[in-house]
């Protein structure tokens, strides 16, 4: 079984050059790579074109939606996986998942990985590139263990093609990226996807929004502000927010004032939601925030 991995990168080559390297490492399967140069520097797409990497470019950077979407229509498998170019694919991350897709009646799922390090499970080895001991990090592999969850709405994610078209992949009003991972759980949710499953053996270690950290290392509140204006955009979009959603629907994952990632382990295909009195109230909060949103 083939993927067709989607991977938006700008002005990260090295750490594309590590991802595409584990994934040719520790993948089972010879899965189609598509890489979308979001307006990087040379010698990006030098690189590219010497090692017959298939990609897409933009002059401008689109941001992870557009690229994305742009990157997905070269696609030619029936399955879409979007991921970071600083990931590092662990062995056994592929074989998991078509373990799992072959379990499930149809193509209404997503499912998505699990997060080493800037993730679901603290296990350091490194932060950048200069520190990163990979030696360690496989020998440690099968040590690394987290269960199955419930409600996952991160990368790396797959879902079938089919319905990726359907729901128009990702919205790229949520530019650069932040707000857009929920959206398109809601979109699938809209067409009776009820499988949203993190899968604990399907392994990547997150470096954690390299260039994102570079840029703005010197004024976080640039990172602040994406995220409370995707945070808006989807209140305003579906009229409640994106913690309501998770909460509700989703049964998802939530971060601690520490920074942990508590999940729910995963007990199969979502209901509908409970709509308590605990639903209806925060739900009336959502639509008292709505009547002053600005974007």
């Amino acid at each position: 079984m083939r993927f067709s991995i989607i991977i938006p990168t700008f002005n990260n080559l090295d750490y594309l050059k590590l991802c595409l390297s584990s994934l040719k490492k520790n993948s089972k399967f010879d899965h189609e790579i598509i890489i979308h140069n979001n307006g990087s520097e040379e010698p990006t797409n030098s690189y590219l074109k010497e090692n017959d990497i298939l990609y897409t470019y933009t002059e401008q950077n689109i941001g992870i939606t557009g690229g994305v979407n742009t990157g997905a229509k070269k696609a030619s498998t029936n399955f879409i996986v979007y991921a970071h170019d600083d990931f590092y694919f662990l062995p056994g991350w592929d074989t998991e998942w078509v373990n799992e897709i072959k379990k499930i009646d149809g193509n209404k799922f997503y499912l998505s990985g699990t997060m080493v390090q800037n993730g679901q499970v603290n296990y350091y080895c490194g932060d950048k590139l200069q520190n990163f001991d990979e030696e360690k990090l496989l020998a440690n592999n099968d040590k690394i263990k987290y269960y199955d969850f419930q409600g996952s709405t991160w990368a790396p994610h797959i879902i079938h093609k089919d319905l990726w078209n359907k729901v128009g992949g990702f919205s790229e009003e949520f530019f650069p990226g932040t707000g857009s991972d929920p959206d398109l759980n809601l979109k699938l949710w809209n067409e009776g996807v009820r499988i949203f499953k993190g899968v604990g053996k399907c392994k990547v270690y997150h470096f954690g929004s390299i260039v994102t950290r570079k840029k703005f290392k010197d004024d976080k509140s640039v990172i602040t502000d994406s995220g409370r204006k995707g945070a808006k955009i989807f209140l305003k979009k579906w009229g409640f927010s994106i913690k309501f959603f998770i909460k509700h629907y989703l049964r998802g994952c939530k971060t601690t004032k520490y920074k942990l990632i508590i999940c729910n382990k995963y007990d199969g295909p979502l209901n509908e939601p409970n709509k308590n009195l605990i639903f209806y109230i925060e739900l009336l909060i959502d639509k008292f925030k709505l009547l002053f949103v600005r974007i």
